[in-house]
């Protein structure tokens, strides 16, 4: 029997944009396996003088590192979103070494909402609404039945929809953290 490398499976996170705000969240799990090695790991952060949040699903090393990237080319780009994420999108898909990082990211702001992955896609939600991760699904479709039946803020419709996934998806957990603009 060859060694299996054990799949990490980390996180939710989750973006919301209504009536020009923006909130994005995660849990702080991080499992290992079957393990959960720790509860309270931050996966969002803001970004280009706090005009963005960007999260990450993924491995956090290889997140970062994107994370990283995509701040230089928001910088580049002078804060021009969609033509950063198209950027780092190319980038990420034909760098050798960008290219075998395993993570995606989730981005929004008041305006616009985001999904960057290592395949080269840049996704655009119709409804203004990010998932990404292990529970994503669960969250997704939470935050679509909130924004459709109720008149919650962007913070609730994200907890919620959070809170939603962590009672579901065993890699999920209810340590939630969520940002603003």
């Amino acid at each position: 029997m060859g060694y299996e490398k054990p799949q990490i499976r980390s996180t939710t996170v989750i973006g919301v944009i209504r009536d020009g705000k923006a909130a994005l969240g995660s849990d702080g799990q991080m499992t290992l396996g079957a393990t959960v090695m720790k509860h309270s790991t931050r996966k969002i952060r803001l970004l280009y003088q706090g005009r963005f949040i960007a999260g990450f699903a993924g491995a956090t090393a290889d997140a970062l590192t994107l994370l990283d990237r995509f701040e230089s080319k928001l910088e580049a780009y002078s804060g021009k979103l969609d033509r950063a994420a198209v950027e780092l999108a190319k980038d990420w898909r034909t760098d050798k070494y960008l290219r075998r990082l395993e993570a995606m990211l989730a981005i929004v702001s008041p305006e616009k909402a985001l999904i960057i992955s290592g395949t080269g896609d840049v996704i655009e939600p119709e409804d203004g609404i990010v998932a990404i991760g292990s529970g994503s699904m669960y969250a997704l479709a939470a935050a679509r039945s909130l924004m459709k039946h109720t008149s919650l803020s962007v913070e609730e419709i994200v907890r919620e929809s959070l809170q939603t996934a962590a009672d579901i998806c065993i890699y999920t957990n209810d340590h939630i953290v969520i940002e603003t603009l």
